[in-house]
């Protein structure tokens, strides 16, 4: 995925590394550091100073030769550029382990994306309040997600509903998905979705451990 910003395209390895930018600087300033190179930024991120400055060069001038950075002014700007200086109203489908663990998950609230929404179809739990949260029918959807002013949704569910949910969603004019269900679910040109599979992630581990390469012993060893 590509985003256009002032003529520039934006990879999406760009934006996960200005996360990972925003979260190293949070760290260097809460121990104290006020500036900060774009080596240190670089060496926190298992990156080089060049990768770092190209990268900041997309969305202007921050640093200051022989200074480096402000820590508190290139925090400030990338949570601009990142838009986690606002706050998202965020719609949770699915009220299963996985989406209560979600909504215990401080970091999001602390980013400035508020759960305002949990939708379920299982009567069971329906009703139910989490974290002063009421669980709604996802056959309210529309009329819930209209009057919460929901921009973004995290799907939860079994993947056989998920492509489903997604859809009618898009319906209700959600621009945003955060997808745990372990489907690819499809979404419109203007729509933007991330499919977080965990499963994959721990068989890319799996292949890790299993095809790493063992140190060579020599004899004596």
């Amino acid at each position: 995925m590509e985003i256009g910003v002032s003529g520039n395209k934006i990879s999406d390895a760009t934006v996960r590394r200005l996360s990972k930018y925003y979260r190293s600087l949070k760290y260097a300033y809460d121990r104290g550091m006020r500036t900060i190179s774009s080596q240190e930024l670089a060496d926190m991120n298992g990156l080089t100073a060049a990768q770092v400055r190209k990268d900041l060069s997309f969305f202007g001038a921050f640093g200051r030769r022989g200074l480096g950075y402000y820590v508190a002014d290139l925090q400030r700007n990338i949570a601009r550029i990142l838009g986690i200086n606002k706050t998202w109203n965020v719609a949770l489908v699915g009220a299963g382990n996985i989406g209560r663990a979600l909504i215990d998950y401080d970091q999001f609230r602390q980013q400035g994306f508020l759960i305002k929404l949990v939708l379920d179809n299982d009567s069971n739990k329906i009703g139910n309040v989490y974290h002063g949260i009421e669980v709604h029918d996802f056959a309210n959807a529309d009329e819930e997600v209209k009057r919460n002013k929901i921009r973004v949704a995290i799907i939860a569910v079994p993947a056989q509903f998920a492509q489903g949910i997604v859809d009618k969603l898009v319906e209700s004019k959600v621009r945003a998905f955060l997808n745990f269900a372990p489907i690819t679910v499809q979404v419109p040109d203007n729509v933007f979705v991330r499919n977080e599979n965990m499963a994959i992630e721990l068989e890319a581990l799996s292949f890790a451990l299993t095809n790493r390469r063992e140190p060579r012993r020599t004899m004596g060893q």
